[in-house]
């Protein structure tokens, strides 16, 4: 991935990133070509892997990876309009362009076929995502027969990290006056997610 260095990010914003980000993309390359499966991952830092699970059915757990898979992770992202720089009315010499960030994670994959290894996925996926709710949902609310099945009808993976790009581009090379544009911009636009990041980040 090309990152230029205004646009990497330290260790601590990637590991934020992986402890809060949402579903994302397992890609791997196999005898039969690209093959790729949106799904959650939960981070574990102590032993530097990410856990999933996918379903039984998916035949993307059951093909051979030719060398390393690899999860693209993202963060809040949006569109940048010029109107919102300083530099417009200044010059005029800009253009839009998108603000994102972005994480290509590189690793060993392996398929994990054990109804315990994945129901401990599954309760910390859930743990992760139920967690801050009034009521927060867990696996024991549901009837043990009932996720004996589901617990079936999927399968675990696991990435044992070799390599992180990540690419954290929110504005960093534009003067303070478009920076205070693009934040106030994406915030009419509803995207304050992405204007926090900008503010988070700048230079």
């Amino acid at each position: 991935m090309y990152v230029p260095a205004h646009f990497a990010g330290d260790d601590a914003a990637v590991q934020e990133l992986l402890a809060q980000h949402g579903a994302a993309d397992l890609v791997t390359m196999t005898p039969d070509g690209l093959m790729a499966t949106m799904l959650p991952f939960i981070h574990d830092p102590e032993r530097n892997v990410l856990l999933g699970h996918l379903a039984r059915n998916n035949e993307h757990w059951q093909q051979p990876v030719i060398g390393e898979a690899l999860v693209i992770m993202r963060g809040p992202d949006a569109y940048v309009s010029p109107t919102w720089y300083a530099s417009k009315q200044e010059h005029g010499r800009v253009v839009p362009t998108w603000n994102y960030i972005t994480a290509h994670i590189h690793g060993t994959l392996t398929v994990h076929d054990d109804p315990v290894w994945v129901e401990d996925v599954v309760r910390r996926l859930s743990d992760l995502h139920e967690a801050g709710r009034a009521e927060p949902w867990s696996v024991d609310d549901a009837p043990a027969k009932y996720v004996s099945g589901q617990l079936r009808a999927i399968v675990g993976v696991e990435l044992a990290i070799t390599r992180i790009e990540a690419k954290f581009k929110l504005s960093q090379n534009r003067p303070e006056a478009d920076v205070d544009g693009v934040i106030d911009g994406l915030r009419a636009d509803g995207k304050e997610q992405v204007a926090a990041a900008v503010d988070h980040f700048r230079p």
